[in-house]
């Protein structure tokens, strides 16, 4: 309950403070390439239910019929502008929305397409699946975009696994506070 106030609280928070900032990057998204601002996709949630995660474009509004459904280096799918909101993490802004939804959390695993499902035993799948995903998770704060599938996949069922440790007010600032750190130090994926 304190986890989903401070979610509340700070995700309407930040809304408000950064709206200028979100409609500014709409309009250069939308300017820069052709399609809408915003990339829709069904996600798994707490619980196993299907949520829409909201993201700024980064790539090429035909990219699902143009490449592979995972991005690569130099992905020739990912617009000029897209590379930088990757970059920055700036493409995840509208996904304050998922948590103000309660799809998603500030902090926890980020959420699996639903054709991963077949990557996890299922007792793992319940587990991961037992918190609400988040905009950041261990894996992000730690590792950023330098982690494996493998490594994000342990964080976050060690994440899970531990929630009445991990999920602690506390323990969840230190993530956040790691997570500012990567974007800020090393950059993202791009």
């Amino acid at each position: 309950m304190i986890k989903r106030a401070f979610d509340l609280l700070v995700s309407f928070t930040l809304f408000l403070v950064i709206w200028p900032l979100l409609v500014g990057i709409a309009l250069v998204v939308t300017t820069t390439s052709p399609g809408g601002a915003l990339f829709r996709q069904e996600r798994v949630g707490r619980g196993g239910r299907s949520f829409t995660i909201f993201k700024f474009r980064s790539m090429r509004a035909d990219a699902p019929a143009v490449g592979p459904h995972f991005t690569a280096a130099g992905d020739p799918r990912i617009t000029r502008v897209g590379r930088f909101l990757r970059r920055t993490s700036l493409d995840e802004l509208p996904q304050l929305l998922n948590v103000m939804r309660g799809d998603m959390s500030l902090v926890g695993p980020r959420p699996n397409v639903p054709r991963q499902r077949s990557e996890y035993t299922e007792a793992d799948w319940n587990a991961r699946n037992g918190v609400r995903p988040g905009i950041t998770g261990l894996a992000q704060a730690t590792l950023r975009s330098a982690a494996t599938e493998a490594q994000r996949t342990a964080l976050d069922l060690e994440y899970a696994a531990n929630r009445g440790e991990f999920s602690r007010f506390w323990f969840d600032m230190k993530i956040l506070a790691l997570t500012v750190r990567q974007v800020l130090g090393k950059g993202g994926n791009a």
